[in-house]
């Protein structure tokens, strides 16, 4: 039996790799000549760079950078061959480089994230891929613009920072300074999010709350973002304010839309077609994915679903093993069956969290179990 392990990390205690690596060392335990390929997933949030670092044979390159407050910070990406790169923004711009009074939806910018970008070009990259999952900012992308050498410009002419707090204030966009490979370079933008740029569904109404912004920030970051989204219209005749995705990562989606010609895509889509997983799936017998938490958010852009889909459409059975499952979850097309580890509730997620690589494996045999089971019983 060949297996392919298409798996999620588990926040905070396996990562993809591992999780591969257990399912490996348990397989020919439980079916007698087993083989695993390990194809590592994610879904655009952190932790996407190194995942697909690893499924393509790729390296991790760190570099200096400056955080979301402007400080220097040491953060990497992914360079994955053959002019490739992965971004993620929340190695330089993410929300876990600051502690909870240091977050300032108006105050925080994305250039760190630009400094990583302007690093891959120089790195002869000319496909760049950006993960747009837990940013600390609301900037719609300004800082990252800026890094490549656009300028934002008031009425009176005085250049901008391009901060959340600034976009009220843009009046014109000077690109006479933009990093000319920008024009020759193919960008891939990943988010698990659909949101607009603006309204009651935008970036600053949904997230920009967890980002320090208080209900007046809220107002003045739409309004805000409203007033870029006018003049991006204006000067390049591209309406980015409703483009589902353009509020991720505080308006950087749209930054990818109007600037790099880029469509946000859910995350797992973008690492599939980056990894080959249909292609790996093709001579399968079973797919293992997983995530740690199985419930109504994993078919919006889940790692499990879009695993799930895939595996349906190439005919191979698809089993989940997750921390644990929401009983609400609706059923996801291409998913045979859900094999939580955490199978006590009296024990806690403490301990589930504490025990973690010991459950999965028990997991794994119960999972491989049943099917040796139905093997059986078909022959």
């Amino acid at each position: 039996m060949r297996i392919v392990v298409a798996s999620d990390s588990f926040k905070g205690t396996l990562s993809s790799v591992e999780i591969a690596r257990l399912v490996a060392e348990e397989a020919p335990g439980v079916i007698p000549g087993a083989e695993v390929d390990a194809v590592p997933m994610a879904d655009g949030g952190e932790g996407t760079a190194e995942v697909l670092a690893s499924a393509c044979g790729g390296k991790i390159r760190e570099v200096d950078a400056l955080d979301p407050l402007g400080r220097p910070v040491r953060a990497s990406y992914a360079l994955l061959g053959s002019g490739r790169a992965a971004v993620e923004v929340a190695a330089a711009s993410g929300l876990p480089l600051l502690a909870p009074e240091e977050r300032h939806a108006g105050r925080t910018t994305s250039l760190g994230t630009g400094q990583l970008i302007l690093d891959a070009l120089d790195q002869g990259c000319d496909s760049i891929t950006l993960a747009l999952g837990g940013s600390a900012t609301n900037d719609c992308g300004t800082g990252i613009l800026r890094a490549l050498g656009a300028r934002f410009l008031s009425v009176a002419g005085e250049e901008l920072e391009g901060t959340g707090d600034e976009l009220g204030r843009i009046s014109r966009i000077d690109l006479s300074g933009l990093d000319e490979r920008v024009g020759r370079t193919e960008f891939h933008v990943m988010c698990d999010v659909d949101n607009p740029l603006t309204g009651p569904d935008g970036a600053a109404a949904v997230y920009g709350p967890q980002k320090g912004a208080g209900p007046k920030d809220v107002a003045r970051l739409d309004a805000g973002m409203h007033r870029y989204a006018a003049v991006i219209r204006d000067q390049l005749g591209i309406d980015v304010e409703n483009v589902p995705g353009s509020g991720a990562a505080g308006g950087i989606g749209a930054c990818c839309v109007a600037f790099f010609g880029a469509t946000p895509v859910p995350g797992v889509e973008r690492v599939a077609s980056l990894v080959g997983l249909e292609g790996r799936l093709a001579d399968a017998d079973l797919c293992i994915t997983g995530e740690g938490r199985l419930d109504a958010q994993s078919i919006r852009g889940k790692v499990v679903a879009g695993v799930a889909r895939a595996c349906a459409r190439v005919g191979v059975p698809c089993v989940a093993i997750t921390g644990s499952l929401d009983l609400g979850a609706p059923e996801l097309p291409g998913l045979a069956a859900v094999v939580p580890t955490a199978v006590d509730p009296d024990l806690g997620l403490a301990h589930s969290l504490e025990h973690a690589e010991e459950l999965y494996r028990l997991a794994v045999r119960r999972a491989l179990g049943l099917v040796f089971l139905g093997a059986s019983l078909r022959a």
